[in-house]
Formats: C-alpha cells, structure tokens, sequence
C-alpha cells in the first residue's frame, strides 16, 4: 500500500497541471528507480499497474510498489519502507 505526504501530493498536482497545459487527457504513472519514484506522462495503465488517486490527479502505479512517498529538493519523489 502507498501512502502519500502532502508534499509528495502537491508535488504529483504540480506535475500533472504543467503537463495538461499541452494533453489535458494525459495521466502520470510512477515507476520505482532505486529509492526514487520517476513519474512518467502516459495515457493508459500498463498491465497490472494499480490506478489510485492522489489529491485530484489519477497515477498508475506499476506492480509491486509500496511504502511511503515523499517529495524532496525539487520535487524528487523518493520512497520509503513503512
């Protein structure tokens, strides 16, 4: 299960408002990359990625993923055990 810090959700709204100014349709799915979670620009889930909300903003998430996530110096989401 994910959980989400305020920062690390205003971070994703932050996120989605700028890339909906050019595909208002667009979606970000977060991807694990060491103790970081990248947020990638999609428009559809991959397979077996959860979809949930955080905030106002809809992310797919891809499998296997969970933790804490936090939002640090310039918005890097990081995620820890917990």
């Amino acid at each position: 299960m994910l959980r989400f810090t305020d920062r690390a959700r205003d971070a994703l709204e932050s996120f989605h408002v700028a890339a909906a100014r050019w595909t208002p349709d667009v979606r970000l799915r977060l991807v694990r990359a060491g103790a970081e979670l990248r947020p990638e620009l999609t428009d559809a889930p991959e397979p077996g990625d959860e979809t949930i909300t955080v905030g106002k903003v809809t992310v797919f998430v891809e499998p296997g993923v969970d933790g804490v996530v936090d939002a640090g110096e310039h918005n890097v989401l990081t995620i820890t055990q917990g």
